[in-house]
């Protein structure tokens, strides 16, 4: 079914129809994005190659990475809570090593990559079911997918029987953790929906399983749920369910949204459209107001019935932008010609966009004036 797995990558490719199965390797990015970001590298094409120098300088990014762990239990709160910052610094240099062997060919960052898979698929042994448990398998798990289908489809000396240690591990421990939250009655803020359906529509394609894929994508379209597109995003306005929140959680929300669209957009599956294209009334919504502009703000009722206690939109963390718009400029503004004049404004104060823990990022290499 699946020819590669490039897609992963950025988002990760562009692939035939849905019908005629997952068509690359990779979940974020086709033979021919990759390509391009070589050559934007090799020729240090600005805006993309400053955001290479950022992933390039980055401690996460070196193929002498020291790793933290590996640990038998991880955990972001509960008992194991002081492994949460060591397992993800070790997951981002799996996930960033992967991506550096792409663009370099040195295979000293794959094998980096694989040994960071490797050594955990050895030892860890579970994710405790904490209040946490979700969110860190949506945002580890993601890294931990990409980094297996990069080496996987790109790496010809990839110990196969490692790579396929590091698929059961993730098989086994993380996905439990994510069909347990789709399992559950709603309980959570909208950022955690979309965090959980980007790894495990991911992993669907990385898996060659189109009952996850298809699962996730009903997810993202239908579920009772706030981090849905109908429930995250008013059609009116654009205002986030978080909105009454804080900022950085509405931008993780929406970053998360556009990567399950992106991922869905390369095996041919176009969710950037649903309901009339909600989610760039979304970005633009939550651009314009951290760039200082006035916005309509309405009380919000949300799924759960816990988070309508905000009066008025949040000005914590106002103006500090996530690496996040990239991804979807390229789409509307990109792809599809829509103007985004105040996401576009948000890309004039931020490129070339960096890194972030939870939403991997260098989105100005990864998908600028990607086809």
């Amino acid at each position: 079914m699946k020819r590669s797995a490039i897609a992963l990558l950025s988002c990760l490719a562009a692939v035939p129809a849905l019908a005629q199965g997952f068509a690359h390797p990779g979940v974020l990015h086709t033979r021919e994005g990759m390509d391009r970001m070589r050559r934007s590298v090799a020729g240090k094409a600005e805006p993309a190659y400053g955001s290479y120098r950022l992933l390039a300088g980055h401690k996460c990014s070196q193929s002498d990475y020291v790793m933290e762990g590996p640990f038998a239990a991880i955990s972001r709160d509960g008992e194991f809570r002081h492994t949460k910052g060591k397992m993800e610094a070790d997951f981002s240099a799996a996930y960033q090593n992967a991506l550096m062997w792409i663009l370099s060919g040195d295979e000293a960052h794959a094998q980096r990559s694989l040994a960071i898979l490797a050594a955990y698929a050895d030892t860890l042994r579970e994710i405790p079911d904490t209040n946490d448990a979700p969110l860190l398998a949506g945002l580890e798990g993601f890294k931990i997918v990409y980094a297996l289908e990069a080496l996987k489809h790109t790496w010809p000396g990839a110990d196969a029987a490692q790579l396929a240690a590091a698929a059961r591990m993730f098989k086994t421990i993380f996905i439990p953790v994510m069909e347990r939250f789709y399992a559950r009655e709603p309980y959570t803020n909208g950022n955690w929906g979309p965090v959980v359906t980007k790894a495990y529509m991911a992993a669907a394609i990385h898996l060659d399983d189109r009952a996850m894929y298809a699962k996730a994508r009903d997810f993202y379209l239908h579920a009772r749920d706030n981090g849905t597109i109908a429930h995250y995003i008013s059609g009116e306005t654009g205002q986030v369910q978080e909105s009454g929140r804080d900022q950085p959680h509405c931008m993780l929300g929406l970053g998360a949204m556009a990567t399950v669209c992106e991922l869905a957009w390369q095996q041919g599956d176009d969710l950037y459209f649903a309901l009339d294209n909600r989610l760039m009334k979304g970005y633009e919504y939550v651009a314009r107001y951290n760039l200082g502009h006035d916005v309509p703000f309405a009380r919000w009722t949300d799924v759960t019935g816990k988070y309508c206690r905000w009066a008025e939109i949040s000005e914590s963390g106002r103006g500090r932008f996530m690496p996040v718009f990239e991804i979807a400029h390229n789409h509307f503004a990109g792809r599809k010609g829509l103007p985004m004049p105040y996401t576009a404004q948000v890309l004039g104060k931020t490129r070339p966009e960096g890194h972030d823990r939870d939403q991997p990022g260098f989105g100005t290499l990864l998908f600028a004036n990607e086809e």
